[in-house]
């Protein structure tokens, strides 16, 4: 059974440069610091009882969940809130500040008590959704094969490789099923990652897309991006990561989508970075997953400023950003499918 989830073709890095992106002499932003390094955290694997595929695909109880809250339960909310592409990051089965913004978000825009906890009324809306919620899926040569390599941590040295590539076949297969590493590896216990393996993943290939949107909304204080359609109803939400208030805040107002860059390069320009050694060079980073901007670059009408994966998924909805608005890879890929250039994007407090 594929679950593979089409992603974007790693083309030469002049492809940012010809799409008239700003990645080339002034770098992303005057005022965007370098993101940190792509060592992704792994989240370790929690203690909970490995999940058994058969129960928890036909389970119907309704539990209230709030933060805090752990286990199968949790995983299967996540998984129906990605797929009514309210997504709250990274599926973990840990019920963190993320997935109460956007069961929150859900509620809001569904005619729900805005609890942000998981209650009867949210589970029998979110379960108009009756497909599976976990799947098997066999590794294939091509999973194996990669490529992977383990990203430098120095910029120059990252300028010497190709592609911004995964690291290891758990991270990638992990970003494609919106879930972390380590608790891929948790719902697979014992198994290796390898040709021919079957493993059980969350089932998001099943999320039906909204209708396309007309605009995009940002809640600055829930860190929470909105899609919404003509009408000004929201049909998709996304947690994100946003400058502080100290370095590049995110300016209240409208904005204005400019353009979109299938993977896109990076220019690393210490003159214009705060943090930057005194003796690093101006370099260009080739695209990849792993690239500071990750796989999707949605430039603004805000000069340098732009809308954008990241190479470390965990951090998005909880870091803060020197600018710019971070997403994770796969929520910035379904972002791009409902906008287009010149959608407005109005940031209110």
């Amino acid at each position: 059974m594929a679950l593979v989830r089409p992603r974007v073709s790693f083309t030469s890095s002049l492809r940012a440069v010809a799409a008239g992106v700003c990645l080339t002499a002034l770098g992303l932003s005057g005022t965007h610091a370098f993101a940190k390094p792509a060592h992704r955290s792994a989240a370790a694997p929690q203690a909970d009882r490995a999940i058994d595929f058969d129960s928890f695909n036909s389970a119907t109880d309704t539990p209230l969940l709030k933060v805090g809250s752990r286990g199968a339960a949790v995983t299967r909310a996540q998984i129906l809130l990605d797929r009514a592409w309210y997504s709250v990051g990274e599926i973990d089965g840990r019920f963190a500040t993320n997935m109460q913004r956007m069961v929150k978000a859900y509620q809001l825009a569904h005619g729900l008590n805005g609890t942000g906890t998981v209650t009867p009324e949210t589970w029998q809306a979110l379960r108009d959704d009756a497909a599976p919620l976990l799947a098997r899926y066999t590794i294939t040569a091509k999973d194996v094969a990669g490529p992977y390599e383990k990203t430098p941590k120095d910029m120059a040295e990252r300028a010497q490789l190709k592609a911004l590539n995964y690291e290891t076949i758990e991270e990638a297969l992990g970003e494609r099923f919106h879930t972390s590493a380590g608790y891929l590896k948790q719902l697979n216990a014992g198994k290796k990652f390898e040709e021919g393996v079957e493993i059980t993943a969350p089932n998001v290939a099943n999320g039906k897309p909204p209708t396309k949107g007309a605009a995009i909304e940002i809640d600055k204080a829930a860190r929470v991006l909105y899609v919404l359609d003509a009408a000004k109803r929201p049909v998709a939400g996304f947690p994100i990561s946003i400058g502080n208030e100290k370095n590049d805040p995110l300016p209240i107002g409208r904005m204005t989508i400019r353009n979109e860059v299938k993977n896109p390069t990076f220019t690393y320009n210490p003159a214009i970075l705060k943090n930057a050694p005194k003796d690093a060079q101006k370099v260009e980073v080739a695209g990849g997953p792993n690239n500071p901007v990750g796989s999707i670059w949605l430039g603004l009408s805000k000069p340098h400023w732009g809308i954008h994966g990241t190479p470390d998924p965990s951090n998005v909805g909880h870091s803060e950003t020197n600018g710019c608005i971070h997403m994770t890879n796969w929520d910035a890929e379904r972002l791009s499918t409902l906008v287009k250039a010149g959608f407005r994007v109005d940031v209110r407090p």
